[in-house]
């Protein structure tokens, strides 16, 4: 079991940066697979980013080159930081943690509670 909680969101203005965190309580994360999704109004649960052991990590086409997740094992916190941020990343963001390497939310059987990210025009 593991128990997830995300931070770090809030209002920024259209080309700013966010950093948000997930902190892990119960077992250690460096088994699982980590990975950001997001949830805009109206809209479906979508991947934003994975990561899994030191370096494989996978973005969405619509984050690439502006976000990176990272993770510390031995803080048991992943992190996802969000530069050049645009109206259209508005939404929820949810920390996850599965067992396979996969952009499908179903792959992932924990999830924290999500964080509000609002970027203003």
């Amino acid at each position: 079991q593991v128990q997830l909680v995300e931070s770090g969101g809030g209002l920024v203005q259209t080309g700013g940066s966010l950093r948000l965190s997930c902190t892990a309580s119960g077992r250690t994360i460096s088994s699982y697979v980590m990975g950001w999704f997001r949830q805009a109004p109206g809209k479906e649960r979508e991947f934003v980013a994975n990561s899994w052991g030191a370096i494989i990590t996978y973005y969405a086409d619509s984050v690439k080159g502006r976000f990176t997740i990272s993770r510390d094992n031995a803080k048991k916190t992943v992190y996802l930081q969000m530069n050049r941020l645009n109206t259209e990343d508005t939404a929820v963001y949810y920390c996850a943690a599965g067992s396979r390497l996969s952009h499908s939310r179903e792959e992932y059987g924990y999830w924290g509670q999500g964080t509000q990210v609002t970027v203003s025009s």
